[in-house]
Order: C-alpha cells, then structure tokens, then sequence
C-alpha cells in the first residue's frame, strides 16, 4: 500500500507538471495567433490576453491523453533509471502489481477531467466564442428550447426571429412556424404565422401564412391570409447547421437534456450521442495511455534502446487517439452505435496494452 501511494503521488506531480508546460506552450502558441487576428479591435493586449486565456482550455482539454502518456513515460522512465523498479521486482511485486497506483490514478484524473474540466471548457469556449462573434459582428442563428426551434437572421430592413414547433434534420422546414420581423430601429414591424415554411435559395416560402401589420393602428383588422407567401433570407442550410456549434460547448450534465430538445425539434443528435459516450469513456481512454506507456517503458534500461521504446509508446499512443477518432467518425455516420464508438476503442487498447504487459513481464 505504501508502494502504490507512493506511485500514485509520483505519477500525479509528473502529470501535473505536464500539463503546466503544454499549458504553457498552448498559452504562447495562441497568444502569437490572438495577436495577429485581434490586437486591433479586441481593445488592447488586455482583451487579446482574456480571448488566450478562454481559447486555451479547449486545446489542453484536446491533448490531455496525449499529457497522460507522455507523463506515464516520463514516470516510468523515471523508476527505471533509478533502478527503483528492480527493487519492486526484488521484493516480490510484479510490474502490474506495481502499476496499480498510477492506474488509480488516471481513472480518477479522467473522472474529474469529465466531472469538471468538461464543464469549464464549454464555458470558456461559449464565452470565447460569444466575444469573438461581438468581435467580427456575426451572431448565432439558432437556439433550442423548451419551447421549440429559434432562429435568428439578419437583413436590409432589419432582423427577424423565427420560432418553429419542429424542423427537418439540416433546418429548412419549420412546422408551426412564426416569424417577427423588426425594423433597423429594433420596433417590430410584422408579425407573419405559417403552417410551414422552406428555406429556398434566398427566401423562406411559406404555405398557409397570416400576416399582420404592426406598423398601423389596428394589425389584427389589417391582417391578411395567403396560401403561399415568401420572405427574404440570408441564411443558407449550412449556417443553420454550423449554429449549433460543436458538442464540447456543451457541458456534459446539460448534454443529455440537449440532446432531447434537439430531437424533439426534428434534428438528429447522433453526434452529441457520440460525444456524450466518448466523454465517459474518458477514464478508461487515458487508462489505455498509461498502460501502452507502460508497456514499452516499464523495465530496467541498461542495454535496452530506450529511444526506440519511447517512440514506440508515443507511436501508440498515436494510434490509440486515431482508432477513437475514426470511431467517432463512424458513430457520427451512423454506421455503429454511440456506446460502441465511444467504448470500444479505450477497452480494445487496454486489452492490448495489459497483453503486452503480460508477454514482457520479467518477475
């Protein structure tokens, strides 16, 4: 027990001084970018500092897997030079005995990585974006909510939001569809109510629409009935598409609630299932690093070219991250299951690396 403490504590400083350094690198590298893009209208350094500090955690959230192998390589490495190892197989404890601590270790790191730095990521990332789109004078087009569909387009003579019982799975046909066009000076100026509505190519076409005036004294006696009726859009099937952003601004308690509404409106939630899954399958994945990290580098260095195992972990590590990438990317399609995708690549890599382990095993 004092031994896997001691692992564990072990393991935990590298790791942490691991991700201070890509950290720091991430922090450097987006500086230079923000600065390049922004430092113009982002009102001063201190504006391009806050737009480095909210992109950051994205990127660190992206590469902990890769922080976790290279922390257990560096860990292991570690142990092995100083012939700690040996004296744990001299005492009778074999390597995956004495792999138990740091083990622990990166389970509990990928639950408080999901718990909680998921939820600090979308958050940054949110507000990130928000600035940004303040920044570049574009707004988002779409939200969900209890009560439907909303979107949101600009205009010549001034926006319009739109609100929808439900839509198709890209957005270009509403049912129960209302749409409250405002003038440049942000007064409402017609209120229009359709049974449905398409998005064609630059115009939204309506079937079974009433129309009401705001501007004059008395809209519902202006009012009008039409069975097709077309306003004027510049929103595209794409940008309605891109509005929903990418499933990690999501935090992950709220996902499943989102989830719901966004099948509830019509649209399909493949990918923020997909994302959900690999998101608790975290723990598990970076197990898997720590494990394939330990199986090339977890043995006494003299004679051994250590080199050429390091890269081999790496290089492994590097195939793990494609093997969930590309099931991710077939979860999205639809050609396997969401719990499949995000499952069965760090359950396959812990099989391999626990074999590899097994087969190397000296004591």
């Amino acid at each position: 027990m004092i031994l896997d403490r001691y692992l564990a504590r072990r393991f935990l400083r590298t790791f942490l001084a691991t991700l201070a350094i890509f950290f720091g690198i991430l922090a450097l590298i987006d500086l230079v970018e923000q600065v390049r893009q922004h430092s113009d209208d982002a009102g001063g350094m201190g504006g391009v500092l806050a737009l480095t500090l909210l992109n950051v955690p994205s990127g660190l959230y992206e590469i902990l897997p890769l922080v976790t192998i290279i922390a257990a390589i560096a860990l292991f490495l570690g142990l092995a030079r100083s012939s700690e190892l040996v004296v744990t197989r001299g005492s009778g404890r074999s390597a995956l005995r004495a792999l138990l601590g740091p083990s622990v270790v990166a389970l509990l790191l990928g639950a408080v990585a999901v718990a909680a730095f998921n939820p600090i990521v979308a958050a940054t990332s949110r507000e990130y974006e928000s600035r940004l789109d303040r920044l570049t004078g574009e707004e988002s087009a779409l939200a969900l909510s209890e009560d439907g569909l909303w979107l949101r387009q600009g205009g010549a003579a001034g926006p319009t939001v739109i609100r929808a019982q439900r839509s198709n799975l890209d957005g270009t046909s509403l049912t129960g569809v209302t749409f409250l066009a405002y003038d440049r000076d942000g007064h409402p100026r017609e209120r229009v109510e359709a049974r449905s509505a398409r998005l064609a190519d630059g115009e939204w076409l309506l079937a079974d629409a009433k129309v009401w005036p705001l501007a004059g004294t008395n809209p519902e006696a202006e009012a009008e009935r039409h069975e097709t009726w077309s306003l004027a859009s510049p929103l595209t099937a794409n940008q309605i598409r891109d509005s929903f952003g990418t499933p990690s601004s999501i935090p992950i308690w709220e996902l499943p609630r989102f989830i719901r509404r966004l099948e509830d409106a019509g649209f399909t939630a493949q990918r923020h299932r997909v994302f959900l899954q690999t998101e608790l399958a975290q723990p598990a994945f970076l197990l898997a690093m720590v494990l394939a990290a330990a199986g090339f580098t977890m043995h006494h260095q003299r004679g051994r070219r250590t080199g050429l195992m390091v890269m081999g972990a790496v290089l492994t590590g590097f195939a793990i991250y494609f093997l969930r990438s590309l099931s991710q990317t077939l979860g999205e399609a639809g050609q396997i299951p969401p719990a499949f995708a995000g499952w069965a690549p760090p359950l396959i890599a812990i099989g391999l690396a626990l074999g590899l382990l097994l087969h190397v095993e000296e004591g």
